[in-house]
């Protein structure tokens, strides 16, 4: 039955509440989707026997649309599968609230370069034969209620090995990208004579935010209205917290391997979840995804085999400085020229120019940048800069919604002074733009809260330098001076979170006027310097190959 899917042998399923894959596909909402589909790419380049598992979201994640206050308002992403997925003849059936719930599934065919293939299973709910309410839960990502969140859940893990059993794959390990897929370990309790041992020696957990908000939980009074018919209230308590149904903590027990996503983020883990050891694999990003076309062209012509191998990156000194520089700055004018047609403003090529693209989220801190406008002015006067934002508030997010507000009401205070954007509709094709087109990437969450991030490990692999907080990936990846620079302390300073935050804010002013400004000035040979370790020490190893690698000797052997 596997050639219904053209795969055969045992497989590594991997299930992931969103898989970003192409720009035109809507079913990611940001880095963890993103992440989720340069993991299915890397797979696909390795060879590796890996299958896809996700829900369709017809409806996308959604539209960002901003008005000239910068109030963003919500469209809908609509949008037709079939236009890239072919619709498999295979349905299964979940119980919810009482009722049978018809899920089929599509599947989508990524092929790597050299014609490998990883299938993915979109799993889908809007059935002629299921009632309106129950057509509604594959809609939207991270849509609705808890209820709405626990009916989708239940679809991704317990819908999903039942379709995998339905087409007949053989799964050696299930892979759960954080805990939105963890109610698969207790569909395979079931059909394994609630043999818990068996469970964790084919479950793989990730985890991927210390936020306490980004782990789901659900009071039991709504999982016994939405599973009555198909849990065992005290198994499910007992894996997964007597007080609350914690997914994480499902995920956590119901697997042999549990890893962080940096080594930072293993440490803040184990605190948040104290009695557990906590691998740690550093995220990486897929290279030649994100890789603009300038620097391609460049690599393939000095670094043959690269897009296969990335660690051939190392071998970045081969290429001359002036064509590294002249690709750089064709990046650079691609976006200037978006930039200025979508937003009437005036950039400059010849200006540096500072990035800051993610979802837009209070710990995230979107305007820290504007913290003193008189040191930031200053800075400006040092050597002009110019500054691009983009990024999405989720709907429900008051606070992320304001924060996009305010950057526009600074680019309007510091109108004549400093070019400020802010582009609409932060996706995949967008950030292709951005990212390369920067001279800087700027990125400073509020400490210990970054899990790992991959947005600077993007802006390495084209050359740009990144100027950080030193958490997640970063505190590995930074070289002070050498592959970029950090804002602020080491972890574990023993300062207050007041005191943290004025030396970052320190840091962040005086490295800009006093380093970084006249180095890009006026010591272009040290700024090129940058740029060349950024690709050698950091684009050669912070890659999905490397980081694939090492699920599979860690956690799926």
């Amino acid at each position: 039955m596997d050639n219904v899917i053209g795969v055969s042998g045992s497989k590594i399923a991997y299930f992931s509440m969103e898989i970003g894959l192409k720009n035109e596909m809507p079913t990611y909402s940001g880095g963890l989707g993103i992440l989720a589909g340069d993991t299915i790419k890397a797979s696909a380049d390795l060879g590796l026997p890996l299958i896809g598992v996700t829900l369709l979201n017809k409806k996308g994640y959604f539209m960002q649309k901003l008005d000239d206050a910068g109030r963003q308002t919500e469209h809908q992403h609509d949008w037709t599968p079939s236009n890239y997925m072919q619709l498999l003849p295979y349905k299964v059936t979940v119980k919810i609230q009482g009722r049978d719930v018809r899920i089929q599934a599509w599947i989508y065919n990524h092929f790597s370069l050299t014609d490998k293939k990883v299938p993915v299973i979109f799993l889908d709910t809007d059935i002629e034969e299921n009632n309106p309410e129950d057509r509604r839960i594959t809609y939207s990502l991270y849509g609705g209620d808890r209820k709405y969140r626990l009916k989708q859940e239940i679809v991704l893990g317990i819908g999903g090995v039942r379709m995998l059993n339905s087409l007949g794959c053989s799964i050696n390990k299930y892979h759960m990208n954080e805990g939105h897929s963890s109610l698969l370990a207790t569909e395979l309790l079931r059909q394994n004579n609630m043999d818990a041992l068996y469970v964790k020696d084919h479950c793989v957990f990730t985890t991927h935010t210390p936020i306490e908000s980004g782990h789901d939980t659900f009071p039991y009074d709504i999982v016994l209205e939405l599973m009555n018919d198909c849990v065992d209230l005290e198994k499910l308590k007992k894996y997964g917290g007597q007080h609350e149904l914690n997914m994480t903590l499902l995920g956590l027990n119901l697997s042999n391997h549990i890893n962080g996503v940096a080594k930072r983020h293993r440490e803040i883990s184990e605190k948040m979840f104290p009695g557990y050891k906590f691998n740690a694999i550093t995220n990486g990003i897929h290279s030649y995804t994100w890789v603009c076309p300038y620097f391609r062209e460049l690599y393939d012509k000095y670094l043959p085999g690269w897009a296969n191998e990335p660690e051939l990156l190392v071998r970045v000194r081969s290429i001359p400085d002036n064509e590294i520089w002249d690709a750089h700055q064709l990046a650079k004018k691609d976006l200037l020229d978006y930039v200025n047609s979508k937003c009437g403003t005036n950039m400059d090529p010849d200006v540096l120019t500072i990035g800051f693209a993610r979802r837009i989220t209070e710990y995230k801190r979107p305007t820290f940048i504007f913290s003193e406008l008189k040191r930031l002015r200053k800075v400006n006067e040092a050597g002009k800069i110019q500054l691009i934002f983009a990024g999405k508030a989720h709907p429900r997010d008051i606070q992320g919604k304001q924060f996009i507000e305010r950057i526009f009401q600074y680019k309007e205070e510091l109108k004549g002074e400093i070019e400020i954007a802010y582009l609409e509709n932060y996706g995949m094709d967008l950030a292709m733009k951005i990212v390369p087109g920067v001279d800087i990437w700027l990125n400073n969450p509020k400490t210990p809260l970054e899990a790992s991030g991959t947005s600077g490990m993007k802006a390495a692999h084209n050359g740009v330098v990144n100027f950080s907080v030193l958490d997640g990936w970063w505190l590995e990846g930074c070289v002070e001076g050498v592959t970029g620079y950090a804002i602020g302390p080491m972890p574990h300073v023993n300062k207050s979170p007041e005191e943290i935050e004025m030396i970052e804010l320190d840091d962040l002013y005086n490295k800009l006027e006093y380093i970084m400004i006249p180095k890009y000035y006026h010591r272009k040979d040290e700024w090129m310097c940058l740029m060349n370790n950024s690709i050698e020490m950091i684009a050669y190893y912070f890659n999905s190959h490397r980081m694939m690698h090492r699920y599979v000797t860690e956690a799926y052997l």
